[in-house]
This record gives C-alpha cells, sequence and structure tokens, in this order.
C-alpha cells in the first residue's frame, strides 16, 4: 500500500511498515483473558517490531451471552467483562516511544448469530436511573443478530446493516496502575471509537518497557456514541501489525487513515473530552506538520471534524480530525 509507506509509521518505526514476522494468538494459547491494563502480569507473548499477529478475541461478553433468553443481570459477573488479550511485549519498547498498530483486518468468528446487543439496566447514554434516581430501571432486552462480512448484520426482518467493523478496546498498559478494561484514557483502552477499523493506523504512548499492548472488544458496527452502551459485539480474529517508533513523545492516542489524521481525546464532561482532542490536533499540526500555534488554530476551526466515540463509559472519549490534503499542500 503506497499510502502506508508514507505514512508516520512507514516513515518512522523501525520496520517502516514492513513484516518482518507472524505470529498467532489463539483463544486456547490466551488463556486467561484479563480484565485491567496494568503491568502486574506476564506477557502471553513477546514480538519484535514490525510482527503481525493473528489474534482470537472474545466479545465484550466473554461469549456469556448466548441466547436473547440470557439476560446480562442473570448471567454476567460483573466487573469480568470486557476481555482483552494480551500483554503482548515489544522488543525494545521504551517510555517515551510510540506504539503504532496497523488494522489489517477483522473477522467474525463462531456460530451465527455471532452478534449481540442489550439494554442493561442503569446503563445508556438515555437513561435516569443511573443508580442516583427513583426511576425504575429500564427493561432489560438481549438482541442476536447473523454477522458476516457478505451479508452485514442482520438487524431485523426489515432492516440490514452494513458490515463496518473496528476494534472497541486496545491499548497499552500505564506505568504503574491496574485499570479496568471498562476505562479509557492516554493509553487508549474502551475508546468505541468506529474509526479504529481496518486501515487505520493507532498510535499509542508506550508507559513502560515493553509497551505490554492489550485488545479486545471487536464490534459488527456502532453508531456515534454507542447510545445504549452496548454495540453490535462479536467475537472476533483480527490481524494487526505492530511496529515501534522511537523517541516520539505523544499525549495520547493518536490515529491515521490514508485520508486523515485524528488525535483522541477521553475525559467527562463530553466537552473536556474534544477540548483534549482538538488541543492535541493543534499541536500535532505544529509539531509535525510546521504549522504556526494560531495558524493551525485557525486551520482545526474551519476544517476540523469531531467523531463521538461513546458517551457511556467511565471517560467519553471524542477524536479531533483532519484531512491530509488540506495540511499536506505546500502552496
Amino acid at each position: 500500500m503506497a499510502w502506508l509507506e508514507n505514512s508516520i509509521m512507514g516513515r518512522s518505526a523501525i520496520a517502516r511498515g514492513q513484516i518482518r514476522e507472524k505470529h498467532r494468538l489463539s483463544e486456547e494459547a490466551q488463556g486467561n483473558f484479563h480484565y485491567v491494563y496494568g503491568p502486574y502480569v506476564e506477557p502471553v507473548m513477546q514480538i519484535a517490531p514490525g510482527a503481525v499477529v493473528e489474534i482470537e478475541t472474545l466479545d465484550a461478553f466473554g461469549g456469556a451471552i448466548k441466547t436473547e433468553l440470557d439476560l446480562p443481570s442473570q448471567v454476567l459477573n460483573m466487573p469480568f467483562v470486557n476481555p482483552q488479550n494480551g500483554p503482548i511485549a515489544i522488543e525494545g519498547a521504551e517510555k517515551g516511544d510510540v506504539l503504532a498498530v496497523y488494522i489489517k483486518s477483522i473477522y467474525p468468528r463462531g456460530p451465527q448469530p455471532v452478534g449481540t446487543t442489550a439494554l442493561i439496566p442503569s446503563f445508556g447514554a438515555l437513561v435516569a436511573d443511573s443508580n442516583l434516581m427513583l426511576n425504575a430501571p429500564t427493561p432489560e432486552r438481549v438482541k442476536k443478530m447473523n454477522v458476516t462480512p457478505e451479508g452485514g448484520v442482520k438487524f431485523s426482518d426489515r432492516v440490514t446493516l452494513p458490515y463496518e467493523p473496528f476494534i472497541g478496546t486496545m491499548g497499552v498498559s500505564p506505568e504503574i496502575e491496574a485499570i479496568s478494561s471498562l476505562q479509557p484514557d492516554y493509553w487508549g483502552g474502551n475508546m468505541d471509537c468506529p474509526d479504529v477499523a481496518p486501515g487505520a493506523i493507532v498510535y499509542f504512548p508506550v508507559q513502560r518497557e515493553g509497551g505490554f499492548f492489550y485488545v479486545g472488544d471487536c464490534h459488527g458496527r456502532q453508531g456515534d456514541g454507542e447510545l445504549c452502551g452496548v454495540a453490535v459485539e462479536i467475537p472476533a480474529t483480527v490481524n494487526l501489525q505492530i511496529d515501534l517508533i522511537k523517541g516520539w513523545s505523544i499525549p495520547g492516542v493518536r490515529l491515521e487513515t490514508k485520508d486523515m489524521i485524528m488525535a483522541l481525546g477521553s475525559a467527562r464532561p463530553m466537552e473536556d473530552a474534544a477540548r483534549m482532542a482538538y488541543r492535541d490536533l493543534v499541536r500535532w499540526l505544529v509539531d509535525g506538520y510546521e504549522f504556526e500555534e494560531s495558524e493551525a488554530y485557525f486551520l482545526a476551526t474551519q476544517a476540523g471534524k469531531m467523531r463521538v466515540g461513546n458517551i457511556v463509559d467511565p471517560k467519553y472519549t471524542m477524536g479531533a480530525s483532519i484531512l491530509k490534503e488540506y495540511i499536506e499542500q505546500k502552496g
């Protein structure tokens, strides 16, 4: 891919976007899945920069919801949800580096109906009963769907939606904390941003030796905001090309595609997440594209786009982006 060669990963990473080895992390090889991002477990494998890893992930419910009669309140063991593969250690990764993860493909796996969504009591963006109100909980319901790349998401007899897969949760270990995999922040985590999809490179600021990369929570698709709190959750086989950029200091997660760059911010309230994302985008334009700061601020104001990742997690995620065609012009 010509654009991959000219990407930040292709220009600056150790393997320059070239594939150097291949690995497979099956469900059986993973063994115990993890529910926190942290440095206190042994890596499940160690890879060199430039490796492609095929990974078998579980859905966000760990496969516990098998039919529409399996209500979350009855079959889930909270807080043990959102299981993560990993951690994967990357040779040579140190604090102050950046892990570059190119998402090559995401395919659903397992027997149909492989997709699950649900209404969970006291959870979601439009509930008034979030453990603070006297309102009765929202009705609990599960919806199972066939999900295939060719046929899309069979939402109902009336509606079929396109298959637009992405990874809801991935990132690197914090330096000393062990944080729930339900939480997003500067290390990545549960961002639920639909742009974290095949064809994108996601950049994570390494916090500890080896990086300790985690991934899970794949989705067949999701609308902006993940409104009810649950996307089309799928177990999946993902192929990731992982590289390492030495000495690139970034404050949080960044993303690059063929056509745009995006900075992600996670916080509450939502406007703080948006400010974090736009602030990092402006500084990226200054440091990476030689804009003067006030010009970058002007440009982001007139040409920036804001993606809503989720508005339901412990922190909300917003992504501020700009098209490359505007920032790579030379006059």
